[in-house]
């Protein structure tokens, strides 16, 4: 059965609602490493510190930084959003490992900065990844479908 036009603008519009906050958050974050804004250490610290302190070799690195920043671009245009989306929730997965696991779920928990805030962006990654950018995104005029 063929949904409602209600329904559909409805779907496009959750879509959008995902997009727009991750999308910022995202850009925000790579600008943080990628130029050193909003108070980041910019790219050789954070080279340094993701090889020195988490052991992340400098080419994940850079493709953590393109997946963040990046795909939060795409996220937020709805430009190749499955693909921009794939990119922030494998950065969010290495984060939650690497970093966050061993603080426990809450982020504000007795050990702070726990998985919690890293798993809500997941969560909203991996639904762009299956539902792609909806009605109102740049995929939908680029592959007409």
């Amino acid at each position: 059965m063929a949904k409602s036009n209600m329904g559909a603008v409805a779907d496009s519009l959750a879509l959008l609602m995902i997009r727009v906050p991750l999308g910022a958050i995202f850009i925000a974050h790579g600008s943080q490493k990628l130029l050193g804004a909003f108070g980041g250490q910019g790219l050789t610290a954070t080279f340094r510190v993701f090889e020195e302190k988490l052991g992340i070799p400098p080419i994940f690195t850079l493709l953590a930084i393109i997946a963040e920043f990046g795909g939060g671009v795409g996220v937020l245009c709805g430009f190749l959003t499955r693909l921009s989306g794939f990119g922030i929730a494998s950065t969010m997965a290495v984060a939650m490992y690497k970093v966050h696991w061993a603080n426990g779920f809450f982020l504000n928990g007795p050990r702070g900065n726990g998985i919690e805030y890293n798993l809500a962006l997941l969560g909203m990654a991996l639904a762009l990844v299956f539902a792609g950018g909806g009605a109102w995104s740049v995929d939908r005029y680029l592959f007409k479908r």
